[in-house]
C-alpha cells in the first residue's frame, strides 16, 4: 500500500487524479447543460422546475452530486499545487520561449483561467443552490405536484445586466480551460494515439467551443426575451 500512497503523492499521481476529475467535471458539464437548456422552454419554467426538482430528490442523483462536490475541490487543489510547482520548476526564465503547441495561450494559462472559473462557481452556488437549499424560494404547483419555482429565480438573476455580462464572460474563461484541460486529460491518462488523437483533438474542441457557448446563450436568450 505504500508504493500506491507514494504513487498518488507523487507529480504523475497528482496528474493522474486531475485528469480523471477533470473528465468527471467535463461529463457533469454536458449533464447539467441539458438540464438548463430547458430553460429556454416556453412553457413558464415547468421543464426545468421539473428537472430541478427530480435532481434535488432523486437519491442516486445526491450521491453523485456529493462527490461532484469532493471532485471539484480536489480538482481545484491540485491545480494550484501543481500550478505553482511547475512555475519554481521553470523559474525566472519560464516565459522565455512562447512557440509551439506546448505553449499556447491556455496552457500557460492555465491556473488563471481556473481561478475565474473557480471564482464563478462560487457565485453560483451562492446565488443558486445555497438559495435553493436555504432562502425562500417561491412554490409553484403542477397538477397538485408542489416543487420550487427555480426558473423564476434564475429569471431574477438573468434579468441582471451584469450579471448576464459576467457569466457569459466566465464562458469564456471554462471555454479556455476546456480548450487546454480536455486534451491534457487525454494524455495523462495515456490515451492518445496516432490513429485517434485526431479525434480527440476535434472532440475536446468541439465541446470546449460549444458547451460554454449553450451556457451562455442561456442568460442572453432570457435577457433578450428571445
Amino acid at each position: 500500500m505504500n508504493w500506491f500512497t507514494r504513487f498518488l503523492t507523487s507529480t504523475l499521481g497528482r496528474k493522474l487524479i486531475m485528469a480523471l476529475t477533470g473528465l468527471f467535471l467535463i461529463l457533469f458539464l454536458a449533464v447539467h447543460l441539458t438540464g438548463n437548456l430547458q430553460l429556454l422552454k416556453d412553457d413558464g419554467g415547468r421543464a426545468f422546475n421539473m428537472y430541478a426538482e427530480f435532481m434535488s430528490t432523486n437519491p442516486l442523483i445526491q450521491f453523485v452530486s456529493k462527490g461532484n462536490f469532493a471532485f471539484i475541490l480536489i480538482h481545484v487543489l491540485l491545480s494550484f499545487h501543481l500550478t505553482i510547482q511547475n512555475r519554481k520548476a521553470r523559474g525566472p526564465e519560464r516565459y522565455a520561449v512562447s512557440s509551439g503547441k506546448s505553449s499556447i495561450w491556455a496552457s500557460r494559462n492555465m491556473g488563471i483561467l481556473g481561478t475565474l472559473v473557480l471564482i464563478f462557481m462560487i457565485i453560483h452556488l451562492k446565488d443558486f443552490w445555497a438559495e435553493m437549499h436555504f432562502g425562500a424560494v417561491s412554490v409553484v404547483d403542477y397538477d397538485g405536484h408542489q416543487v420550487r419555482d427555480l426558473a423564476a429565480l434564475v429569471d431574477y438573476w438573468f434579468a441582471k445586466e451584469w450579471y448576464v455580462a459576467t457569466y457569459v464572460f466566465c464562458m469564456g474563461a471554462l471555454a479556455f480551460h476546456l480548450w487546454h484541460g480536455f486534451i491534457s486529460a487525454f494524455q495523462t491518462l495515456g490515451l492518445n494515439h496516432l490513429k485517434y488523437n485526431a479525434v480527440i483533438h476535434f472532440v475536446g474542441k468541439v465541446f470546449a467551443v460549444v458547451v460554454p457557448a449553450l451556457f451562455a446563450w442561456i442568460p442572453i436568450a432570457m435577457y433578450f426575451n428571445l
